[in-house]
């Protein structure tokens, strides 16, 4: 039999505080959890939403380092960013709070001392790499090198970004520091390890026996790590960025941020509620959900569970609903390659759209595999299915209200079996929507909360109240009466997952005050009831705007592309004196036509000072005719004639190949006479 819980405390993954939030974070985290949560308290349930930013690590640093900053100029900066634009929005969490804190430090390091007095850690010495000239020790980050399995260069020593290998710093090929350059040397140092193959057993039970209903990707990849033998981890790094170790003899020495990281969860807690903060974190009748992303399920599904285990006071977590990935236009989303859409800029660039965004990572969730967001799906999305179901349903209802009869609900009359119909398919839409959410199925159940639009203009459709209305003013009002219950439940429906809009609804309905038990009603607006005037509740989004937001994506990769680019390796040592054989003079391009039925051909008529030259070229893709006339340009004026076309070619025009295989026509840079010699 399920367990009742008296209240819920439900975290969600803490975003690095070294850049800004992108709808891939939005979709795998906080999007979810922010459904369920809104769900839980529209029920009148206990519950708390705990969040906030994740400030230590290696990815702050170096960020800092080449931004020449402290670490606390980075992560003041973006977890007011991130922080802002979570507000912005419409994540609703009861407390964002941040490790930098001095609640955080001191929470941290009591946690890891009520572990180390009770004997929980194990202490073990290694070699790691030094670097002699920063006198440091190096976290993986700061060891790059050559990649063992692509050998693309510029690996760091936890993974190669371009072929997506999880790495160890001593596998890479001449590896040097990130901080000095140098080639760094392998050094004896402490640390502190939990050991976690001491909890293997109990984990094993907890998990794989008493939590099968957990989802698949999350139950599989956590039997995968049990099958394949736990290891002790260390919780402890080498760094001066961080929560010190409080113990003596460690110092230089900071807690490793993933046991920092999750304990920030607690100390947010503690922040919001100093006095109560226990009974969310102790007491068995609390429940806790982790919202989370694939790659942290290993963390809050094996790792903190044995931190609070062996703590011993704190309850474990009750569900983990992890999600996959979430691609960007077929592209895995990268920060370090600015390949992602940005929460703030979108909110920049579609002011008012939040909920348009909410919808369709909602309907795009990567639940069971990785999914793919695509700005023309967007579109899509917003156009045929918010705009012309949903708003096209309320406008029509609230518009026909207003026409007929001033905004004023009007009294129901006697149903046709059409009307007990309708009304019977969404009477069950509480139960329904409730079913899933509790599942954790947030795209199906946004899809059935769709479901009671598509009902509504169905029925709005086949009544035909615009024509009914000249011969049966009494069948009219029943109609619209309908309608008007659709629409207010609608309000309700959609009230976690589009909550603007709902918002917006609400106050055309004049729908102040409602609850989540009142779903599936066809009463809860009265005969009488005054609306207030009607709006447009979605408006469709231009081809412009949408090509906007794509050529941003294509310049990016363009950028990315020029930035990775190699020039290919040169060929082998000629001779002087062969080189000397060619002759490269300068032409003045006289006319340049394109050649028939030769798509990459172009015709040339050069002044190489001698006479009028011809030469075809395959450039026609990168330059039109008109744009060479006039120019001056480089060709090897020697080479025997050969015929392209039935046109005899007497040279060849000189160009350079970019990185992404365009042409560049050579020229000089200042005018010459027409047969200069190249020398």
């Amino acid at each position: 039999m399920e367990k009742k819980f008296k209240r819920t405390t439900v975290t969600s993954a803490l975003p690095y505080a070294n850049g800004p939030v992108h709808i891939g974070h939005l979709a795998g985290v906080y999007v979810p959890a922010d459904i369920y949560v809104r769900y839980l308290r529209l029920k009148g349930e206990d519950v708390l939403f705990i969040g906030g930013s994740d400030e230590h690590g290696v990815p702050i640093t170096i960020r800092a380092r080449k931004e020449g900053v402290t670490p606390q100029d980075v992560v003041d900066r973006y977890h007011k960013l991130i922080k802002d634009s979570f507000e912005e929005f419409g994540i609703s969490f009861d407390v964002y709070g941040r490790t930098t804190s001095q609640v955080h430090r001191e929470t941290a390091s009591a946690f890891f001392r009520t572990l180390y007095d009770k004997g929980e850690f194990v202490e073990k010495t290694s070699m790691q790499y030094y670097d002699e000239e920063a006198h440091t020790f190096l976290a993986d980050r700061y060891i790059t090198g050559e990649c063992p399995h692509c050998h693309a260069e510029g690996a760091y020593g936890d993974q190669c970004e371009k072929c997506g290998t999880a790495l160890s710093p001593t596998e890479l090929i001449n590896p040097k520091s990130a901080i000095s350059g140098s080639k760094p040397v392998m050094r004896e140092t402490k640390h502190w390890y939990l050991p976690l193959d001491q909890h293997e057993a109990w984990l094993r039970q907890w998990i794989l026996e008493e939590h099968k209903e957990w989802r698949n990707n999350v139950y599989g990849q956590c039997k995968s790590w049990l099958d394949m033998g736990l290891q002790p981890r260390a919780v402890s790094r080498d760094l001066d960025w961080g929560i010190p170790v409080p113990v003596e003899g460690a110092e230089g020495k900071v807690l490793y941020v993933w046991f920092d990281a999750p304990i920030g969860y607690i100390s947010n807690t503690k922040e919001l509620l100093p006095d109560t903060w226990e009974k969310w974190w102790k007491d068995p009748e609390t429940r806790l959900v982790h919202f989370i992303g694939k790659d942290n399920i290993v963390f809050h599904c094996i790792v903190f569970p044995a931190m609070l285990k062996a703590e011993g006071s704190y309850i474990l977590p009750d569900n983990v609903p992890a999600n996959e990935f979430l691609n960007l236009e077929g592209d895995k989303i990268s920060t370090s390659r600015n390949w992602a859409v940005w929460l703030h800029e979108y909110l920049r660039d579609f002011p008012g759209k939040q909920d348009v965004l909410r919808y369709v990572l909602t309907a795009n969730a990567p639940e069971t595999k990785d999914n793919d967001f695509t700005w023309k799906d967007f579109q899509a999305r917003n156009n045929n299915e918010l705009v012309a179901v949903y708003g096209n349903f309320v406008n029509r209802a609230l518009q026909l209200t207003q026409k007929y009869y001033d905004g004023v609900v009007p009294v129901c009359g006697e149903l046709t079996d059409y009307d007990r119909q309708t009304l019977d398919e969404f009477k069950d839409v509480k139960g329904k929507v409730e079913e899933l959410l509790d599942a954790f199925k947030f795209r199906d159940a946004q899809k059935e909360a769709m479901n009671l639009a598509r009902i509504g203009n169905k029925y709005i459709a086949d009544c035909e109240p615009w024509k009914v209305v000249k011969t049966d003013a009494e069948r009219v009002k029943t109609i619209i009466y309908i309608s008007l219950q659709l629409t207010a439940n609608l309000a309700i429906a959609f009230e976690p997952f589009l909550p603007f809009s709902s918002r917006k609804l609400r106050g055309m309905l004049n729908m102040d005050s409602f609850d989540w038990d009142q779903l599936g009603r066809t009463d809860l607006l009265q005969p009488g009831h005054q609306l207030a005037k009607p709006e447009l509740l979605f408006e469709k989004i231009e081809d412009d705007v949408i090509e906007a937001q794509i050529q941003k994506l294509l310049d990016t990769k363009k950028a990315n592309e020029a930035a990775s680019y190699k020039a290919k390796p040169i060929r082998e040592t000629i001779a002087f004196e062969d080189f000397q054989k060619l002759d490269i003079r300068v032409g003045t391009v006289l006319e340049c036509t394109k050649v028939p039925k030769a798509d990459k051909l172009l015709c040339f008529k050069i002044d190489d000072g001698l006479e009028c030259r011809t030469i075809v070229s395959g450039i026609s893709k990168y330059y039109k005719p008109e744009e060479l006339v006039g120019k001056q340009v480089c060709f090897i004026a020697n080479l025997p004639p050969r015929k392209l076309k039935g046109i005899e070619s007497q040279g060849m025009i000189l160009s350079a190949l970019n990185y992404d295989d365009t042409l560049s026509v050579i020229t000089v840079d200042r005018e010459v006479k027409p047969g200069a010699e190249v020398c």
